[in-house]
């Protein structure tokens, strides 16, 4: 069996995941109101990556001021159609890729490192010599 290394994304990937990013952030902050889970809430498009043929991309967003993530991944995926219509209006692709919404838990990580970084005991580690 062998041992595969994660495929590094192409140029390409990453170019349509960023034009993916802002446009749909674009089409977001116009259209505030498509849904009740999504009324009076701030979303952040953190990162999209798009699949090697460019027909699916996943979309992490996390919410402005944090709160209950389940029902605005939610409201954004019963949304995705229209996205994914508005995308096609603004954005020059072969096909516009299914988008799939998950929770950026990247800022719940980082918070958990730096608490772990100041306990006293780590402190002390760190400050001798």
């Amino acid at each position: 069996m062998k041992n595969r290394l994660p495929r590094v994304p192409s140029n390409r990937q990453i170019r349509v995941g960023e034009m993916l990013r802002h446009t749909i952030a674009n089409i977001l902050e116009k259209n505030t109101l498509i849904n009740d889970d999504l009324k009076d809430v701030s979303i952040i498009i953190t990162e999209v990556d798009a699949s090697p043929d460019l027909k699916n991309a996943k979309v992490y967003t996390t919410r402005l001021g944090g709160g209950d993530m389940e029902t605005v991944i939610d409201g954004l995926n019963n949304i995705k159609s229209f996205l994914k219509r508005e995308i096609s209006k603004s954005v020059q692709l072969k096909f516009t890729p299914d988008l799939k919404f998950y929770e950026d838990k990247t800022f719940d990580e980082a918070n958990r490192i730096n608490e772990l970084l100041n306990k006293p005991e780590v402190l002390r580690d760190l400050t001798k010599k």
